[in-house]
């Protein structure tokens, strides 16, 4: 009979073990498969000028970033505006609480490269998918929303080095448009051929 108990001990300890052990293990893979620690963001052959907003509700909340499941485009919409402009119209939020909006990056029309909210942070650029994706922004010259050359060339090198980061395919490369159907970016919406050709081109 004691022997029968001590078994019956020996097998209750191992099983605790076993769940704490598995318990444990499921942790740690939540922790890696979830886990984003990218703050500044360099890429070879890309000039990246880092300058974060101030943390605030309207631009930045300083909220976490996860696992990056895509990477989202979008245009300005205010033609002939630059990186730095935008930028600022960003910061200015923090003042003016006329809206919520933000991005990772923005693209000028030199194709300069600004960084404005740390990768490991949300932005708000993309609505539902502002919690596993990282956001362009991107300047154009006039209304068509077409990007010219410096600036296209920018974006495909940014996106690859994004895609390399993440170890993301091209089919987790899409534009605003493809989360909430609004016209953004517009010449890739206007032009689904170009599109097609940007995506390819990765």
């Amino acid at each position: 009979m004691a022997r029968k108990r001590k078994r019956l001990k020996k097998g209750v300890i191992f099983c605790i073990v076993l769940i704490l052990f598995c318990g444990l293990g499921f942790g740690y893979y939540k922790f890696i498969y979830n886990h984003n620690d990218i703050e500044t963001y360099t890429a070879d052959g890309l000039s990246i000028q880092h300058d974060f907003l101030t943390v605030n509700p309207y631009s930045r909340s300083g909220k976490s970033l996860g696992r990056v499941k895509g990477i989202v485009i979008h245009y300005t919409g205010n033609p002939g505006s630059t990186a730095k402009g935008n930028r600022n119209y960003f910061e200015a939020l923090k003042d003016k609480h006329t809206t919520s909006v933000s991005s990772h990056f923005i693209v000028g029309l030199k194709g300069e490269i600004i960084q404005c909210i740390p990768l490991n942070e949300i932005a708000y650029a993309s609505n539902n998918r502002n919690k596993d994706t990282i956001s362009i922004e991107t300047c154009h010259p006039d209304e068509s929303g077409k990007f010219n050359q410096e600036t296209y060339q920018s974006l495909q090198k940014l996106v690859r080095s994004l895609m390399d980061t993440y170890d993301l395919d091209k089919e987790d490369v899409i534009r605003h448009y493809d989360v909430t159907g609004k016209i953004c970016p517009k010449y890739f919406v206007d032009h689904e051929d170009a599109w097609q050709i940007f995506l390819n081109s990765l």
